[in-house]
């Protein structure tokens, strides 16, 4: 009776948070779509809140949805001679105004793919003269839809790249801004070396500057701002980006990825009282002199994760290494070789308030009385990791990796094992040991080995039996050539994981490697094996989606 009654609307609150639970679930989301009208309603919003980074399926078909809302008969004049004609087309929602989430370089990419269908535009090259023109004009349009439409948009991401489309990312927000007033979330990333000219510099006039003294004008309801930048190339903007951070009333979490010191000690300083979240991505913090008010005051935040960071034997290390209070690193990521003692001080200052770890050195750039220490370091003070990964670590301390593993349990859920592609002995230890240790129930599990014996594999299969891990990547890597195109470890991954339903999302990969070829076997392109795992509710999908990088993990989770 409850069931029916939920079904048929009379409990919309309860309703609407069935759906929301199933909101990055989009096969369950479309099933929702066909219940009634009700949840049709309440469904259709969160499957258009953002279409651009949808995985699968990506057919690119929603750009002309998007088109369908042009009202302006030149323009569709203009669309028909380009071969798009949406005259006898009317959507059922007005689609661009559940938009949330604004990725500049996944529009322009989805657009690019759109147009590249054969089947979509069969004549393409004869109505298109300009693919560069046509992808701005579509860009154009599609800002303006969203602007028109009152979209609510709370999430804005730019990157800049030095490409052809540049200038109209920029003058298209410049001319259509209402809609992104309300942002709360910005990414902004430069990857590129000097994104200005002479001329440029001197005038300070251009487009990026105007963009974020409009945003620092009109938007102050940024709560999470990232900012990349590779070698110098946000000196320019220096002074428009400390005007757009200070501009925030409720600016909550800061996240910075560029090497230029001298913005360090501003920017901490008048934002670090009002935040509760600071990453440090991929900085150099050599020769950072910041001030003890500073050190301070990173304490007082609710974490900071260091990720890929250079030079951590600075003295702004030592500075936190001195402080009287435990120091609240929720993330550390190290791929910087050799350790360091005031690595291990900080690991040792940072204890339980430690979640997520990561440990990528080359076999060879780090010493093995080093590396033990770490891990009794981690085993004896960090018991709160839920994130956890290794890469190039040595063979001697692969069981000091299961004691750690044993040790966090019942915290755990994300495991990335990456051993060398030449280490055979570190697989066959791994694939015995590591099932009988693995907490019931994990969230991800990503191994990357060098599998040579597949009874070693079956044997790790069959000790999962009464575990379920949501997310499942295997990846074999091997030095030679493949005999043949077939999955050799994919037998046993249908007897043990497929029929038995231990998991929910699959990858597995078979790499072959040699000095001249690098062949990739993946079980996604197999169309007749992914329909078969569909059947037990599992999803197949390429490795690199369904792939975990560190970096967007701590920014998603934070």
């Amino acid at each position: 009776m409850a069931c029916t009654k939920i079904f048929s609307g009379n409990f919309p609150e309860i309703t609407n948070g069935i759906i929301q639970y199933f909101r990055n679930d989009f096969s369950t989301l479309h099933s929702c779509i066909l219940v009634n009208r009700l949840w049709c309603r309440m469904t259709i919003p969160l499957l258009w809140e953002n279409p651009f980074l949808l995985k699968e399926p990506k057919n690119h078909y929603y750009i002309g949805v998007y088109l369908y809302n042009l009202s302006d008969d030149d323009i569709k004049k203009k669309l028909k001679e380009y071969g798009i004609n949406n005259d006898d087309s009317f959507p059922l929602f007005n689609y661009s105004s559940f938009i949330q989430y604004l990725d500049t370089y996944e529009i322009i990419n989805s657009i690019e793919n759109w147009v590249s269908d054969d089947e979509k535009f069969p004549l393409f090259a004869v109505y298109i003269k300009s693919l560069g023109d046509f992808i701005r004009y579509i860009f154009k349009l599609l800002i303006k839809i969203f602007n028109e439409n009152e979209a609510n948009l709370h999430t804005l991401d730019i990157t800049y790249y030095k490409s052809s489309y540049d200038d109209t990312i920029f003058s298209e927000l410049i001319s259509n801004s209402n809609f992104i007033y309300n942002i709360r979330n910005f990414y902004f990333k430069f990857y590129t070396i000097n994104i200005f000219s002479v001329d440029d510099t001197l005038n300070n006039n251009n487009l990026v500057n105007r963009f974020l003294k409009l945003l620092s004008s009109n938007c102050d309801s940024i709560s999470s701002l990232y900012f990349l930048s590779t070698h110098n190339s946000h000196l320019i903007i220096e002074k428009d980006l400390c005007h757009l951070i200070d501009s925030q009333q409720d600016l909550k979490k800061i996240s910075l990825s560029f090497n230029n010191l001298s913005i360090y000690n501003s920017i901490l300083l008048s934002k670090i009282p009002n935040c509760t979240d600071i990453i440090f991505s991929m900085v150099d913090f050599k020769n950072l002199v910041v001030s003890n008010e500073i050190i301070e005051q990173l304490n007082v935040l609710e974490s900071i994760h260091i990720i890929y960071c250079r030079s951590l034997n600075s003295n702004f290390f030592q500075q936190i290494i001195n402080l009287t209070e435990p120091f609240k690193l929720k993330s550390l990521f190290i791929d910087e070789a050799p350790l360091t003692k005031q690595q291990l001080l900080l690991l040792q200052k940072s204890g339980n308030y430690l979640e997520n770890f990561g440990f990528e050195l080359n076999d060879v750039s780090s010493l093995l009385t080093q590396e033990q220490e770490l891990f009794e370091l981690l085993i004896k003070n960090c018991s709160n990791i839920k994130f956890l990964k290794f890469y190039g670590f040595k063979d001697q301390n692969i069981y000091k990796i299961f004691q750690l593993v044993k040790k966090i349990e019942l915290n755990l859920n994300y495991l990335t094992i990456d051993t060398d592609s030449n280490a055979n002995i570190s697989t066959s230890i791994i694939l015995q040991n590591l099932g009988q240790i693995l907490p019931p129930k994990l969230e991800y599990l990503n191994l990357i080995l060098t599998i040579t014996n597949t009874s070693d594999f079956e044997f790790f299969l069959k000790n999962l039996q009464t575990n379920f891990i949501k997310k499942l990547l295997i990846k074999d890597t091997k030095n030679k050539e493949p005999e043949n195109q077939n999955l050799n470890n994919l037998p046993y991954i249908k007897e043990y994981i497929m029929k038995k339903k231990r998991s929910e999302h699959l990858a597995l990969l078979e790499c072959f490697i040699t000095p001249t070829h690098h062949t990739v076997v993946d079980l996604y392109s197999f169309k007749d094996e992914v329909e078969e795992f569909s059947l037990y509710n599992i999803m197949v999908l390429d490795y690199i989606n369904l792939n975990i990088e560190a970096n967007k993990f701590i920014h998603d989770m934070y």
